[in-house]
């Protein structure tokens, strides 16, 4: 999907962007126009995209981008019909350039565009508690209901049926019918994306969106940041515990069940049917497979495949971590047992 909220400033022609980028490519036709800038999965002809890890050389192989960000040891893996721009810093180079076709998509300000909802069209339309704010480019359908002191922002579309809870702030989101957003919730919000530096710290654009699918429940005092390049997705019949966040880039599948304080880092993707317990951590651009079930407090670094069960730090298969932590197991029985006493 492309983004319906950011404006696109492009085309530019590619000569201004290996200028503005520094590189010197003699054999590209300096007239040629770009019109966009999207990940290797979604760009087309004339756009152009970005690769910085042989772990995406899949999707580069496939790419249908006409130039492409990447460095010297990378550029081979690209098709011939996409010119390898070769630079040192990737990712810089990619916030530079998605600042030139989105500028406005680097600060993340209040949006002072907000009118109570009473003097809005949904005052007759939706049940609503005190001191709610609507922004511009928001539509809400029938039979939602919104809890006090609670914003949304520009640019959010929510569906029928929805309930948005107190204290709560929506931007740059779509959310579909039967949705539960609870209370102190901030979803749609600009990502933890920056460079370090010694002068300044660079702030990488988020052009992204949140999606949150049908039938899903967001709990209280959760976080959920649009995406960088691509969009945050929640997917249909998922529930969120209390106190998660879930940051830029992330896909979650269906009918999943993620308990309270896990933190999922940018651009990991969750499978469908998974279960996580409490206080797990999920490290970025993690592939998380389907029927997944991850332990409590446990840590993921690496890639799990579909119909597993894990725990611990970091995670591993739930039979090899009890054989590796007998102590784990006679607790665990223990506690069994005292359970089974007081019955």
């Amino acid at each position: 999907m492309s983004n319906p909220f950011f404006k696109n400033q492009g085309p530019f022609l590619i000569k201004d962007i290996l200028n503005f980028l520094d590189i010197k490519k003699e054999s590209v036709k300096t007239n040629l126009e770009v019109k966009d800038i999207k990940d290797l999965y979604s760009s087309n002809n004339s756009e152009i995209t970005f690769l910085h890890s042989k772990k995406y050389k899949e999707l580069a192989q496939k790419t249908k981008a006409s130039f492409c960000i990447t460095t010297e040891s990378l550029k081979n893996e690209l098709p011939t019909s996409c010119i390898p721009l070769v630079v040192e810093n990737v990712l810089l180079s990619v916030s530079k350039i998605t600042s030139m076709f989105y500028p406005d998509a680097i600060t993340d300000d209040f949006d002072n565009s907000t009118a109570y909802i009473d003097e809005t069209i949904f005052k007759d339309k939706v049940i609503y508690g005190k001191n709610v704010l609507i922004g511009k480019n928001v539509s809400i359908g029938t039979n939602c209901k919104i809890g006090h002191n609670t914003i949304i922002e520009k640019n959010v579309s929510i569906g029928n049926d929805c309930s948005i809870g107190s204290n709560t702030i929506i931007r740059n989101s779509l959310i579909s019918n039967n949705v539960k957003v609870l209370d102190n919730c901030v979803v749609g919000k600009h990502g933890f994306g920056f460079f370090p530096n010694k002068i300044k710290n660079l702030r990488y654009p988020h052009i992204g969106i949140v999606i949150i699918e049908e039938n899903c429940e967001i709990g209280c005092g959760s976080t959920i940041d649009r995406g960088s390049m691509s969009n945050t997705v929640i997917g249909k019949n998922t529930y969120l515990d209390n106190q998660i966040h879930i940051a830029h880039n992330v896909k979650i599948g269906e009918n999943s069940i993620i308990a309270g304080q896990v933190g999922i880092a940018g651009s990991s993707t969750i499978g469908s049917n998974v279960r996580i317990g409490g206080q797990a951590g999920i490290s970025g651009h993690i592939k998380v497979g389907n029927n997944v079930e991850i332990g409590g407090g446990s840590g993921v670094i690496k890639d799990i495949p579909d119909n597993t069960k894990v725990m611990g730090y970091p995670a591993k298969n739930i039979r090899e971590f009890l054989r590796d932590n007998k102590w784990y197991t006679k607790l665990l029985l223990l506690t069994l047992m005292l359970k089974f006493l007081k019955m």
